[in-house]
């Protein structure tokens, strides 16, 4: 093999997955550094390999990185695998990465699945445009702060999420995009009891309440991009709002008018920061 840190994807359910080419280099390289030792071997004894593993993940300290750069000095390859799916996608390994670049020794992705990728080909939610936001905050009002930010996003949106908190997260987003927002959940894809289902928030979250199956496995939730907003504004409201304007900070001229015309606070806002040439 030739040296460099082989970034190694591995099935996220179906063992079949994994690729040919992952398999030789897993095969073949000098060592393999996993984020779960454990779950790595059970997968290589799957396949007959006996490669020798080392553990890597978040927690490990500077050391581990220096060792594993100091078996690329010595000519011999790394691979770098997580415990499903593509190394660095909401796991660990980009420091390593970085080090492993800045010590001028190459990095070679080796791809294969991606829950994120999975779920969205299976959507059926616009995949010309989005956005992967991983795990959402586990705190309520932090978690709600980002929803919120995300909120005026055009493109579909992804998110990983726990069985045991998808409920409440469903709810989270039912109350800042709207309980009709269409969106997908898919769970435990490629495996036994994989489900995909397309609905409004308000289905999906009737849905996981109703049926505790549901609440099982690995989830990502999936919500379709916002709608274009009308950025047609006639004459009498651009008049109304500019006034409105001099005597009133932007946002609150923009929420009072919004109110009262229906068009979006947003669009309102930034039609009167261009106006005042802010």
């Amino acid at each position: 093999m030739d040296t460099g840190l082989y970034i190694v994807a591995t099935p996220i359910g179906n063992l079949q997955d994994l690729s040919m080419r992952a398999l030789e280099v897993l095969a073949h390289v000098d060592l393999i550094a996993a984020e779960d030792t454990r779950h790595t071997q059970r997968l290589l004894q799957h396949y007959g390999l006996a490669s020798p593993v080392v553990a890597y993940h978040d927690h490990s300290d500077k050391r581990a990185i220096e060792r594993l750069c100091e078996h690329l000095a010595n000519k011999r390859s790394v691979a770098f695998v997580t415990d499903a799916g593509t190394p660095l996608i909401s796991d660990p390994g980009y420091r390593l990465v970085r080090a492993v670049q800045d010590a001028g020794f190459a990095t070679i992705p080796v791809p294969g699945p991606c829950a994120a990728i999975a779920a969205l080909s299976v959507s059926g939610l616009p995949t010309d445009s989005f956005v992967f936001e991983g795990f959402l905050p586990a705190k309520s009002g932090a978690r709600a702060k980002r929803l919120g930010e995300l909120c005026d996003t055009a493109a579909t949106m992804i998110f990983y999420e726990s069985p045991r908190r998808v409920r409440e997260t469903l709810e989270a987003m039912m109350a800042v995009f709207g309980a009709e927002r269409e969106a997908a959940m898919a769970r435990e894809l490629t495996k036994a009891f994989e489900t995909v289902k397309r609905a409004s928030l308000q289905s999906l979250h009737t849905l996981v309440t109703a049926d505790p199956n549901q609440r099982k496995g690995e989830i990502v939730l999936l919500i379709s991009g916002a709608r274009p907003s009308p950025t047609a504004i006639s004459s009498d409201i651009a008049t109304l709002l500019e006034r409105l304007g001099r005597e009133l900070p932007a946002k609150k001229a923009a929420a009072i008018v919004s109110e009262h015309t229906g068009l979006r606070k947003s669009v309102l806002y930034e039609f009167l920061l261009a106006r005042k040439g802010l």
